[in-house]
């Protein structure tokens, strides 16, 4: 009998000592294997994939059909909006203008895109455009040729504007002529804004002259 107790004793003692080693050690394996999934996600939820407008390979012409090189914009600020002649916000060609004399060539650069997706504003051909836009606003900053920016026949540069599932930053359709979009220097869209914010506002001049946040 005291044989028996005597093995049954050294089992629970063996026991107690195999579970006092590898317990210990084995939550802390756990830990870590938690620990290192937490991170992961987080990592994949706080940093949503930014795509750049460079990456595209987007082909444009300008108004007078000459090959319009994006690439030539890197490392550049862009402020990216689509116009119309005869649009009750035409009249921002003027303030464009001005912030195109004030910043562009300063890194940072205006591309106008004319497109007749609203009211059938913007009617006439390339050549009328680019004579609108000469004549009455001095327009001097990029032009491209007349686009559509919505639509089943979206240009590719407003669909990648537009979706962010292309953009990875938002999805923001152009709700009318003159809307705008910041594009920063490495090519990733930074915010966009509706037809009615000016392009003198603070926000827009803060982007222009490098001084954003």
């Amino acid at each position: 009998m005291h044989t028996s107790l005597f093995r049954y004793s050294a089992l629970l003692f063996l026991g107690f000592g195999l579970a006092q080693c590898s317990g210990p050690s084995t939550a802390k394996a756990d830990a870590k294997v938690d620990q290192s999934l937490s991170t992961n996600t987080d990592a994949v939820s706080n940093k949503p994939l930014k795509m750049s407008i460079y990456d595209q390979g987007f082909q444009i012409n300008t108004l007078t059909g000459q090959p319009f090189d994006f690439a030539s914009l890197k490392g550049k600020r862009l402020l990216l909006v689509n116009t119309a002649s005869e649009c009750g916000f035409t009249p921002q060609y003027k303030q464009l203008q001005e912030l195109h004399e004030t910043y562009g060539g300063k890194g940072f650069e205006i591309v106008g895109f004319p497109a007749n997706n609203f009211g059938g504003q913007e009617p006439g051909s390339n050549a009328e455009i680019a004579s609108f836009c000469e004549k009455n606003y001095g327009v001097t900053f990029a032009m491209t040729e007349k686009i559509s920016v919505k639509g089943q026949d979206i240009h590719p540069i407003y669909k990648w504007l537009t979706d962010k599932d292309l953009n990875g930053v938002k999805d923001m359709g152009v709700q009318w002529n003159f809307q705008k979009y910041l594009i920063d220097e490495e090519g990733h869209l930074v915010d966009a804004y509706l037809s009615n914010k000016s392009p003198l506002s603070e926000d827009i001049i803060a982007f222009a002259s490098g001084k954003r946040d």
